[in-house]
Formats: C-alpha cells, structure tokens, sequence
C-alpha cells in the first residue's frame, strides 16, 4: 500500500472518571502547541472507543510532531492513533499506534456499516 493512500491522521486520547482532568489539560496543552482540529470531549464511549476520549485530526506533515510530543506529555493517559485511508476496519484494527495501555476497541461497528 502506498503512504500516498493515507489522507490524514487521528489520535484518541482516552480517559475515564478518574483521568478526566489530566484529559482536559492535556487537551489545552495539545491546542497551544500545534495548529490542530480537536474534536468533541466525550464523557462517555463513542463509536469503536470503549473509552471516554477526544479526538485529534492532524495532518500527514504533523505526525512526527505531534507523536513525538504525545508520546513525552501524555502523562499516565492511553492514546490511540491510527491513519484514516478510507478503510476504516483497517485502519482502526491493523495499522494503530498505541501511546500506554492497548485496549480492545468495539470494531463490530465498521462490519455492521458494510452489512447495511
């Protein structure tokens, strides 16, 4: 598969009752350090994420950055990240990268989508 497939990136930042004000303030720390889009805080899980988390989109070009950076502030939080080519099955279940704990995300979500 060539990289050129990969239109842009997101990362997962998951955190629970507990985690959620170093959630907040890595979020504020995410959004003074780089020129992103974040998404929605979600206190709750939300689609394949059995977590509570928030989503970062960033671009190709940001990806060293920013992983790099996550990788030295995310303190004790578990960070998802996975590439977005348009094969969401796969690029939720083979092609992640993982910042902390691993955990088993909800992927029956994406065949149900085709089986629709």
């Amino acid at each position: 598969m060539d990289t050129a497939q990969i239109k842009d990136w997101h990362a997962h930042i998951y955190f629970d009752a507990i985690t959620v004000e170093p959630a907040r303030a890595l979020r504020e720390r995410i959004e003074q350090a780089f020129e992103i889009e974040m998404g929605r805080f979600h206190e709750r899980p939300v689609g394949p994420h059995p977590r509570f988390s928030y989503q970062v989109a960033f671009k190709n070009e940001q990806l060293a950055p920013l992983l790099s950076w996550l990788t030295l502030n995310r303190g004790d939080l578990t960070i998802f990240v996975h590439p977005n080519t348009g094969q969401d099955l796969e690029d939720h279940r083979d092609r992640a990268i993982w910042l902390g704990q691993q955990v088993p995300l909800v992927l029956d979500i994406f065949t149900k989508k085709k089986d629709s």
